[in-house]
């Protein structure tokens, strides 16, 4: 197989990879691949229709393949902001004053209030307590 094939291989696979995802996470109960047999699809249709779940044996095996892979690597909450954000995003959610904050992190309190302004606009939240609440819903500040 040359490198072009390859290529052109891989970017199948990824669309037939985001579809089945992509019904999914719209509802379907069921997928199966264009040529499916008439037995399979009436199968199918009388399967979701007692409410089961179908998918064809190409998809049946990736389905497998990414559980049998493990759990995906964990998230860390709010990418969008940088680890010292994150790490004063923590202590506020904890109920730390400002002053408490730049004290603990040895920063000055116009340095924190920088920082607390900075993540409200990339949480695009209000206030803090809109920050904490936010926070505390990811895990913050426990």
């Amino acid at each position: 197989m040359t490198a072009r094939s390859r290529a052109a291989q891989r970017r199948r696979d990824h669309r037939c990879d985001k579809a089945p995802r992509t019904a999914v996470r719209a509802g379907a109960r069921g997928y199966l691949v264009k040529g499916a047999e008439q037995e399979e699809i009436v199968r199918a249709i009388t399967t979701v229709a007692a409410g089961g779940v179908v998918f064809g044996a190409a998809l049946a095996r990736r389905i497998a393949d990414f559980f049998a892979s493990g759990p995906p690597a964990p998230s860390v909450a709010f990418p969008q902001l940088t680890p010292r954000e994150r790490e004063i995003l923590e202590m506020v959610a904890a109920g730390r004053s400002n002053v408490q904050i730049a004290s603990a992190l040895y920063l000055s309190p116009k340095t924190v209030r920088n920082n607390v302004s900075s993540i409200f606009a990339k949480l695009q939240v209000v206030d803090r307590a809109e920050a904490i609440v936010r926070a505390r819903e990811a895990g913050l500040g426990r």
